[in-house]
């Protein structure tokens, strides 16, 4: 479930100019134990039941950071439909099942949390960006599903272009009233090249996108991954081919490694 404190209207736009923080892959216990702390005290200022991140550190999960000075200020966690499913499917099985019998390719964000100290809109928006890119542009996943309070539906639906697809159900996991929002990548793709790398625009257009990186700076991100990924594929293939290779990674090749989020700008 997400939760964003304070509401996503009330966090400061941010500074224009390049980005003092950075969006990296929680993957060292000790990244892992700052972003678990920021996560806990957010859901207890919101009165719900405690969360911890995912202990299966799998293809199918991952969370990214927001760090700055070597602060963790933000977090989110993206997870991939497959055979254990998704959380969502814990209160809302029906309408998620019928979006599979529809063809579609789902993912979800949850555990999203914001420093309220020093967090701003364009901290949320480049996690809600970096985490669409491994998403959508390197998976190929199609829609997004969030579960969020009932009083946070119209500002997801007015700032990032969500629609409700429930009513209103208990998350158990938090012990919350939860109701079940969709948006389709098509739409975050089109928003992201009208507005993104924009933020002088984000008086007039009242929502997260403006905040978001450009597309050259999205092009940027995603060579980069790509560029260590086809690294660690050829690594992979040299041991293969010869196994007394010392220096290769020991770990399955997925489509996607975690440390190919380090060092964003």
């Amino acid at each position: 479930m997400l939760v964003t404190d304070p509401e996503i209207e009330l966090l400061p736009d941010g500074v224009a100019g390049p980005r003092r923080f950075k969006i990296k892959a929680v993957e060292s216990d000790e990244r892992r134990r700052l972003v678990e702390s920021l996560i806990k005290n957010r859901y207890a200022w919101r009165g719900y039941k405690s969360v911890t991140l995912p202990t299966d550190r799998t293809v199918r999960k991952f969370t990214l950071a927001a760090v700055e000075d070597d602060a963790t200020i933000g977090s989110i966690t993206v997870s991939f439909d497959g055979p254990t499913g998704l959380s969502v499917d814990g209160a809302f099985s029906a309408e998620v099942d019928k979006m599979r019998r529809q063809g579609r390719h789902l993912c979800e964000f949850v555990r999203l949390a914001v420093d309220p100290t020093v967090g701003t809109k364009r901290v949320l928006a480049s996690l809600f960006h970096v985490a669409y890119i491994v998403a959508h542009r390197i998976r190929g996943y199609d829609t997004l599903l969030i579960e969020v309070n009932p009083r946070h539906v119209r500002y997801y639906e007015r700032m990032l272009g969500f629609r409700a697809l429930s009513g209103e159900r208990l998350n158990d996991s938090v012990n919350a009233p939860a109701v079940l929002l969709g948006v389709e990548f098509s739409y975050v793709m089109q928003q992201i090249g009208e507005f993104g790398g924009q933020p002088e625009r984000m008086s007039s257009e009242r929502s997260l996108y403006p905040a978001s990186f450009s597309l050259t700076e999205e092009a940027a991100i995603l060579s980069r991954m790509k560029a260590k990924q086809a690294l660690l594929d050829r690594r992979r293939e040299e041991a293969i081919n010869d196994p007394d290779r010392e220096g290769t990674p020991t770990r399955p090749m997925t489509d996607f490694q975690q440390s190919d989020l380090l060092n964003l700008n």
